[in-house]
Parts: C-alpha cells; sequence; structure tokens
C-alpha cells in the first residue's frame, strides 16, 4: 500500500512540476493582462552600499501594485472558476490583486481583511486600477 501511496505522490508531483514549457505557457496566458514593468540599473554606491550594480525591476508599477497580480492572473486563468467567484482573504498586496484579476475576468469577488486595514478612502478604488 505504501508503494502505491508513493507512486500516486511521484505522478503527482510529475504533473504539477514547474518546466520552461510550464512557465511559457503561464506567461503566454496572462500576458494580455499584465503590464511589462521596467528594470531599472542603480550604482550601489548611490545608496553608500559600495561599488557594485544592481539591478531594480520595478513591480509597484504592475496592475493593483505588486507582481502578485501575475500569480492571481495565472490562477483565474489556469482554473475553473466555480460560478459563486472567488475569494481573498487579505487585505494585502494578494487580497488586492486577486480581486483586481476576478474584476478583470468579470468574476464575483469578496475580499476579507483585518478590521482596520486601509483599503483606500474610495470603495471604488479596484475599479479604477
Amino acid at each position: 500500500m505504501r508503494a502505491n501511496w508513493s507512486r500516486r505522490q511521484s505522478e503527482a508531483a510529475a504533473e504539477s512540476a514547474v518546466t520552461r514549457e510550464s512557465i511559457a505557457a503561464a506567461h503566454a496566458l496572462i500576458l494580455p493582462f499584465i503590464r511589462r514593468t521596467p528594470i531599472v540599473e542603480v550604482d550601489g554606491g548611490d545608496f553608500g552600499l559600495g561599488d557594485f550594480r544592481s539591478f531594480l525591476k520595478l513591480e509597484f508599477l504592475q496592475h493593483a501594485g505588486s507582481f502578485k497580480a501575475r500569480g492571481a492572473f495565472a490562477n483565474l486563468l489556469m482554473r475553473k472558476v466555480p460560478a459563486a467567484g472567488v475569494v481573498a482573504a487579505s487585505g494585502g498586496n494578494h487580497g488586492v490583486a486577486v480581486a483586481y484579476a476576478a474584476m478583470r475576468r468579470s468574476f464575483a469577488q469578496m475580499l476579507a481583511h483585518e478590521p482596520g486595514t486601509r483599503l483606500g478612502d474610495d470603495p471604488e478604488e479596484l475599479h479604477d486600477m
């Protein structure tokens, strides 16, 4: 019985393995919904950190303000979304990204967050992103 369970686990892992092909397929799916964010080169000396080059990917320019929009769109596009819609139990970047992606895909959505979480002054703020 243990060998059978182990074989099923191995098969499941192989099916969900991250490959170049699976990354390319996910990228092709989300491409119409995301922004290409810039990469800027900075010198460490500009920050008092020494003489070295560093690169910053400006994901704060992505829809919903973070890289999490990429994952939110990938999840909504690669899975069957129930008629009830989606729920994000986060008032942070994840929750905002899921709400934004669900809105763009016209899915029902609910954002559950801690009391006191600042989501913005305008309740329609997500619709303007």
